[in-house]
């Protein structure tokens, strides 16, 4: 059994589906994810912006629709993203994926018929700024009113409650319907986007070995980077980016 292997119930679920005031990045091989679960991003990332939760690029509006391409260790998969299902988590995303925030992550959570999350940085200096009370008015997002279910391929925010959505995500692999239910599990979990059929082959080849992690891990990770990820969980796959697909057709038109 993996060190760090639970059983947990729904509230332990629930709990790990919230997260603190912020949380971020991982590494991801060109080939597959290795001893040190994978390597660099595969871009040039200003952690100057992604390290500032006020910065005026990371608070941008996203158009009403759009496509992330996600390159990650076990192949592509692209979330297309409905701003009207939530716009304020679409915004947020947005501004993430544009900065190559998501670039280098890595995948902590895959627990098979349930869930895949990630959304923590391996560098502790830029969770630290997200982690920081005094910036929790900018780092927590307002609620969505939820529009869509947690149905499998849906993707949504994790939170630790009413607005306190900040850069953690999940796909949902199975018809996560209780979710919807806000009395029940005391959070709004509002979909955002979805991953078709193709992509989600590839979200359910990640490596789902080491099933639901301990509570911990998550505080563990914002403190301490990857090295957390390195020790406990060197086979977990990542990201090598994730970006925004643009229009070509308004680029050669020059809009």
């Amino acid at each position: 059994m993996p060190k760090w292997m639970t059983t947990v119930g729904l509230g332990c679920v629930i709990g790990v589906l919230a997260v603190g005031i912020g949380l971020q990045q991982g590494v991801a091989d060109d080939e597959q994810a290795g001893e040190d679960g994978g390597a660099t991003p595969a871009r040039e990332v200003d952690l100057k912006v992604i390290s500032d939760p006020s910065h005026k690029k990371m608070n941008l509006t996203a158009p009403d629709s759009y496509k992330a391409l996600f390159k990650t260790t076990q192949g592509e998969f692209t979330i297309k993203v409905t701003r009207e299902w939530a716009p304020n988590g679409a915004d947020r995303f947005y501004s993430l994926v544009k900065n190559g925030y998501y670039d280098g992550t890595r995948f902590f959570r895959v627990v098979e018929d349930f869930v895949v999350q990630w959304g923590i940085h391996g560098d502790p200096g830029v969770n630290k700024a997200w982690y920081d009370p005094k910036n929790e008015a900018v780092v927590n997002l307002k609620d969505d009113k939820r529009k869509k279910s947690n149905k499998a391929g849906t993707v949504t925010f994790a939170n630790a409650g009413p607005n306190t959505r900040s850069t953690q995500l999940f796909v949902n692999l199975g018809d996560n319907d209780f979710l919807d239910n806000e009395a029940r599990v005391g959070s709004i979990f509002a979909p955002f986007g979805e991953i078709d059929e193709a992509g989600m082959k590839v979200v359910r080849k990640l490596y789902k070995g080491y099933g639901e992690p301990p509570r911990q891990l998550q505080g563990m990770l914002a403190e301490q980077g990857n090295a957390v990820l390195d020790e406990y969980f060197p086979k977990m796959d990542g990201i090598k980016s994730a970006t925004i697909v643009e229009d070509k057709a308004k680029e050669d038109a020059g809009e």
